[in-house]
């Protein structure tokens, strides 16, 4: 007796007219009988999450290297954080709230060790072999590099799973083909040619909503570090007049509240009037799009799901406030110096004699193939390194590592 999942509810609730619909995806680019009892973004979800890669992110850096506390957001905690936004955005939109979860929890999934100072090192030593990009890394390790599956590489998500997570920031070339932000990522293109996502048009609502959670947990988390570490104060925060208004609106409240509740009180607020600002907007440019099908969003020309212009130049503050005061420190220059040598010699050292890496599945190939491709394979190989891996496979090869502490 077959299971007809849509009239029993799986996977299902209220959704809007152009939400993306799980019963009507574009499909998978290798053919797969459906779920009994999860829709095909549900499946996506949780294949996201069972990856070795996901795993991974418990071990790389968000900002603070983490070996400096225990306490401190890793990629793993801020994705979590990210998707927990994009739920609650994408379930007051009445979109697809499995999509939405989806794409925020393998957005950070090409993200190197180190963080963002890993990911320039390893562009820096890619650039002859066209260079590194950690979303088109994201893509390659979902299509070819998680090797699980019996029948094919990846994890073979849905069109629109992997349309969220190339897009979800926005489109990347005009509609001739010209990149809009620099040259498209050699992987992106190469799988566009066997799997066309569509890179002029925006991507779904629910990519959006996860693309804009991601702004929203960034800037809250930073600042919770940043007070924890000691790199940020309470006065500080008080250039951004928005945060001001929070501190003085919890200070009314509560008279003598501990640091460490005073923190959360301001964090909390602030997510809830950043949440509450995209939801508004979105709104308004719903009504104003009457959007009536999933394509109409893809082909609106615009962001739906974004700030409004005053929370847009809040945002811009706390970047700038983040930037000058945790970022560009100079304790944390001095990390991410030693963050990146650890990157390029590793680089080097693989280059030069590939048998080091010794848990890569394709070390075995790799001498016979072109420079450009044993770049890659190197890249790929570092990329999937954790921080800890990484430190541990450079004290094995160096004499000297840099000191991260």
């Amino acid at each position: 007796m077959s299971i007809d999942t849509r009239i029993l509810g799986f996977g299902s609730g209220e959704r809007a007219i152009y939400a993306s619909d799980p019963w009507q995806t574009r499909g998978r680019l290798v053919p797969e009988s459906s779920s009994l009892t999860r829709s095909e973004f549900q499946r996506d979800r949780d294949r996201i999450v069972h990856t070795t890669a996901f795993r991974r992110l418990k071990h790389k850096t968000q900002v603070f290297i983490g070996v400096d506390g225990d306490h401190y957001r890793t990629r793993l905690t801020h994705t979590i954080e990210v998707a927990q936004i994009a739920r609650a955005l994408a379930r007051a939109l009445k979109i697809d709230e499995d999509l939405a979860e989806g794409v925020a929890l393998v957005h950070d999934f090409g993200h190197t060790p180190f963080g963002h100072t890993g990911e320039d090192a390893l562009h820096e030593v890619l650039k002859p072999y066209g260079g590194f990009d950690h979303n088109a890394q994201s893509l390659r390790i979902v299509t070819k590099l998680e090797r699980r599956y019996a029948e094919f590489d990846g994890i073979n998500l849905t069109w629109e799973s992997l349309e969220g997570l190339v897009k979800h920031n926005g489109p990347l070339t005009d509609a001739e083909g010209a990149g809009l932000r620099g040259p498209v990522p050699q992987p992106i293109l190469d799988y566009c040619e066997i799997n066309d996502l569509e890179l002029s048009s925006f991507a779904s609502l629910e990519a959006q909503v996860a693309a804009i959670a991601d702004d929203i947990a960034y800037n809250t988390h930073d600042i919770d570090d940043g007070l924890r570490s000691g790199y940020l104060t309470f006065e500080m925060l008080e250039d951004v007049p928005f945060l001001a208004t929070m501190m003085r609106e919890v200070r009314s409240k509560y008279q003598n509240l501990e640091a460490s509740r005073f923190a959360n009180e301001i964090m909390r607020r602030q997510i809830t009037h950043m949440v509450e600002d995209v939801i508004s907007v979105a709104q308004a440019r719903l009504a104003e799009l009457k959007p009536q099908s999933a394509a109409d969003i893809r082909a609106a020309g615009t962001v739906i799901a974004t700030f409004s212009d005053e929370m847009a130049q809040t945002d811009k503050a706390i970047k700038k406030l983040l930037f000058s005061r945790i970022y560009r420190h100079p304790d944390i220059m001095r990390i991410r110096a030693g963050a990146a040598q650890i990157v390029t010699d590793l680089f080097g050292a693989y280059m030069a004699n590939p048998s080091e890496m010794q848990s890569h599945y394709w070390v075995s190939h790799i001498d016979g193939l072109s420079e450009a491709a044993k770049a890659r394979h190197v890249g790929d190989y570092l990329a999937g390194m954790t921080d800890t891996y990484a430190v541990k496979a450079h004290r094995r090869l160096f004499d000297r590592t840099p000191d991260l502490g």
